[in-house]
């Protein structure tokens, strides 16, 4: 089977798996996944973490942009798809485990001073304490100088959801930006790219803001 109908084939398997935490009406974009992976270094041995990597899409990207320098880790809750990130992506360290445990993910495999974290979690289906957690963990994960970057729908900034998570991200980093749109993406969407995290609240390893 073409890589782009397996690609399709798992996404589709995935939605009817659990409609609930997949969050999207179609894998991400060439674009999308190409604005959100810009943020990985070009030069270097930099440590790379995907959350939320789905099908796939932006973890080609990465891999892309890291033309094999580095340490690419991704995180994903669905064991199926999982399974098929390891197949796909043979250079890619893929995790089973739910974001919200990131940094007990990060210890068990020595993941530290992350240069960026390249978020495709479904923010509008995670609830305020979870997004939270996960926003904060990524903060304190980050290496002095590291990018936390994710992406919101177009559709759906207005809504109340979307405008606390915008609002998170300003509490937690110094620096928070919105891109263009992405118009080439089903549906259109912003990315957000995220520097220099603030003073935040010590996680359970008493951590707590940029790792050195």
């Amino acid at each position: 089977m073409p890589l782009l109908s397996r690609h399709l084939v798992a996404f589709l398997a995935a939605v009817l798996r659990s409609p609930a935490t997949v969050g999207a009406v179609a894998p991400s974009s060439p674009h999308l996944a190409a604005r959100l992976a810009a943020v990985v270094p070009r030069v270097g041995e930099p440590v790379v973490v995907e959350l939320g990597p789905g099908t796939g899409s932006v973890t080609a990207a990465i891999g892309y942009r890291l033309a094999g320098r580095g340490r690419h880790v991704a995180v994903e809750i669905d064991p199926v798809l999982v399974n098929y990130l390891r197949a796909e992506h043979a250079g890619v360290e893929v995790l089973g485990g739910d974001a919200a445990e990131l940094e007990r993910l990060f210890a068990e495999h020595q993941v530290s001073a992350v240069d960026a974290i390249v978020s495709g979690l479904p923010w509008s289906l995670i609830d305020a304490d979870t997004q939270s957690a996960i926003v904060d963990a990524t903060a304190r994960s980050l290496r002095l100088g590291g990018c936390f970057t994710t992406f919101a729908y177009l559709h759906a900034l207005s809504t109340t959801r979307a405008r606390q998570f915008r609002a998170l991200l300003g509490e937690v980093f110094d620096e928070v930006l919105t891109t263009r749109t992405v118009w080439w993406n089903l549906p259109p969407a912003v990315t957000y790219v995220c520097r220099r995290p603030r003073a935040i609240r010590p996680g359970a390893d008493g951590r707590s803001g940029a790792a050195g």
